[in-house]
């Protein structure tokens, strides 16, 4: 049940206890801080408040009257209970602070997260990190069943049940081997001929498939692949052979487009940009190494 109105505060019991074990409300007032009128105003407001009053003061101190000292007693049992509180909160936090759980796709995880974590190490260096890799529905999956403290997911959208922020930007591109004959189209190729041609893919409910199927809905929509891998390292070394047209995060290749050993292949007509977003479960607010890495993946973008 809801408590009377004449219970004082947290505050106030422990300030009566300080001068009923001092017997000075002023030697009370500086061991918690507070200036003495300050502290003579509180006794008074919680006398006014409790209904009788709790000390009786002389030029000699303050000690408790009969009502004070009962009040005393039971408020020595509140402060005691809160004190076992504040030090199993204390206990949970610590816990919590000692680890975080983090998922991330892809290329969050192989791209971006290693310099993160570098960076969080700095700021928290006894956390005990675990850092496992999905695709984006898998992450959201994780982070909605409490698998996870906090997740990273490409996309346009924050999936259902979970609140994000976007912590960086993202571009798909399309790439080929020098050997074929995208290669040597410098104006690239339409949305039409991307759609009706087999492509090289992630698995359907990575990011990178999302984004892509939804830049090519209005164009016919996404050809069964020529091949589905799952993961950006496979997509790369099927690029760099030949297999096909690649789509792929422009941070996966950035090496081998400098070197030469894959050609990007525009496609004026799509925008195939994307945020990545961090996320984490809707009504709650990342906590500890979760806010700290939140923090350094916004201000690294």
């Amino acid at each position: 049940m809801a408590l009377s109105r004449r219970v004082p505060d947290l505050g106030a019991l422990e300030l009566l206890l300080a001068v009923v074990r001092l017997g000075s409300l002023g030697r009370a007032a500086a061991e918690l801080g507070v200036t003495q009128p300050a502290a003579s105003a509180r006794v008074r407001s919680m006398e006014r408040q409790v209904g009788v009053a709790l000390l009786e003061r002389s030029p000699r101190g303050s000690r408790p009257t009969e009502a004070g000292v009962l009040v005393a007693g039971w408020a020595r049992q509140v402060v005691d209970a809160a004190e076992a509180l504040d030090a199993g909160l204390s206990a949970l936090r610590e816990r919590r602070d000692a680890r975080l759980r983090v998922v991330a796709s892809l290329t969050v995880a192989e791209y971006l997260m290693p310099g993160w974590l570098v960076a969080l190490k700095s700021v928290h260096p006894d956390v005990a990190v675990t850092l496992r890799t999905a695709n984006s529905t898998q992450v959201a999956e994780q982070v909605r069943g409490g698998e996870a403290d906090l997740g990273f997911v490409e996309g346009r959208r924050t999936p259902a049940g979970l609140n994000g922020a976007a912590v960086a930007a993202d571009s798909l591109v399309v790439v080929v081997s020098p050997a074929h004959p995208w290669a040597r189209r410098r104006s690239g190729v339409s949305a039409a001929e991307l759609a009706r041609t087999p492509l090289v893919l992630r698995e359907e409910g990575s990011g990178t498939r999302e984004i892509l199927d939804l830049a090519l809905a209005a164009h016919g929509g996404t050809a069964p692949p020529l091949l589905q891998l799952a993961s950006t390292t496979a997509l790369k070394t099927a690029a760099v052979s030949g297999a096909g047209p690649v789509v792929v995060s422009d941070l996966a290749v950035a090496d081998e487009l400098a070197g030469g050993r894959l050609i990007r292949v525009p496609v004026p007509e799509l925008d195939l940009s994307r945020p990545l977003r961090a996320v984490w479960p809707a009504g709650q607010r990342p906590a500890g190494p979760a806010r700290d890495l939140l923090a350094l993946s916004r201000g690294a973008s």
